[in-house]
């Protein structure tokens, strides 16, 4: 834990709330119990899977332009000559500074990084930002992402058709056409964030407010976007100027 993480640890964050203790027989039994659900619970993810992978697809136009590192490109490029395509569309905040931008898209999109295990699925994992590229690329570097990353602010409408962003959308390329296989939002977009089912290991959990927790445990967050800030930031956003990233974005707005 940083410093910085070490001085807003809530006061309160060591309760008196802990669950039972028991000898360790007793703990293990309680604990095949529970893994019994577990595996059905896994089991019926690989069900929902697989009728996933058998849903129709849609058309889509593969010649929609989008903003890159150098210029213009066409949804087709983005593939980079692979099968597939995964794309996280990044809401973006217009003239307000870093700590303005969507926190739950930086909590998101920000823990996507090692994509080779992707790349050998013949995937491309790509960022299609809501905002103009100069922009929002500051605040990819800012954050110190290397993910693929496109403006769509001119083609936003093509590709999301009467959706928001914070959505993950799935493509295909078969030749020279591209087909929508599947998007989600909203807690869909849990795929993308180990840090959650993480939490969810721990006694406390998520600490949210929303959870199903015993009388006592800590849920310091409701679900309003202030669980992925800090200080007015999104949380991420400290250890990158601890480190002394600049998050000027050049939109003159200020910090």
């Amino acid at each position: 834990m940083s410093t910085r993480d070490q001085q807003h640890v809530s006061p309160d964050s060591d309760t008196s709330a802990l669950p039972a203790v028991v000898d360790r027989a007793t703990w293990q039994a309680e604990l095949d119990t529970l893994l019994v659900r577990e595996k059905a619970h896994t089991r019926q993810g690989d069900a929902i899977a697989a009728v996933r992978r058998r849903l129709p697809m849609v058309e889509v136009d593969p010649t929609i332009q989008l903003i890159g590192p150098d210029g213009p490109v066409t949804l087709l490029d983005v593939f980079e000559g692979r099968k597939l395509l995964l794309v996280y569309y990044h809401m973006w905040h217009a003239d307000q500074p870093s700590e303005g931008q969507c926190e739950g898209c930086t909590f998101f999109n920000g823990q996507v990084r090692e994509l080779s295990y992707l790349h050998s699925r013949d995937v491309t994992y790509a960022t299609f930002c809501e905002g103009p590229y100069e922009e929002s690329a500051r605040y990819r570097d800012f954050m110190g992402w290397d993910v693929p990353w496109y403006s769509v602010q001119d083609s936003a409408d093509s590709l999301l058709v009467g959706r928001g962003f914070g959505t993950l959308v799935c493509y295909l390329r078969q030749g020279d056409r591209v087909f929508e296989t599947y998007w989600t939002t909203g807690r869909g977009a849990e795929a993308m964030a180990p840090s959650y089912p993480l939490l969810d290991m721990t006694v406390y959990g998520r600490q949210e407010t929303w959870e199903d927790s015993p009388a006592g445990w800590p849920q310091r967050w409701g679900n309003t976007g202030e669980q992925f800030r800090t200080d007015g930031r999104p949380t991420a956003q400290w250890s990158r100027l601890a480190a002394g990233r600049s998050d000027d974005l050049g939109n003159n707005a200020s910090s």
